[in-house]
């Protein structure tokens, strides 16, 4: 009888055992796509933030770009006027 008991004890824990390792899967196998997902975020979050910046360095230079050459065009004009009054035009 005591034999009996002991087995259907082992049983009962094994059985409690193996249910438990099913969740525990399912748990990890729910934290690693959780984690798989936060990652794909976080690089499309990275992408976005290099396409912004690329992008506003893009306009600064092209603003610069424009500031000097409406400075070459000042100091052309600036050139030309003092050329004019050096001979009498």
């Amino acid at each position: 009888m005591r034999k009996i008991i002991l087995v259907a004890a082992a049983g009962a824990a094994a059985l409690a055992l193996s249910a438990c390792s099913d969740e525990t899967a399912e748990t990890a196998d729910a934290a690693a796509d959780s984690a798989m997902d936060d990652a794909a975020a976080n690089v499309d979050a990275a992408g976005e933030a290099v396409a912004d910046t690329a992008d506003a360095a893009g306009e600064a230079v092209a603003d610069t770009a424009d500031a000097a050459g409406d400075a070459v065009d000042a100091a052309g004009e600036a050139v030309e006027g003092a050329a004019d009054e050096a001979t009498g035009n």
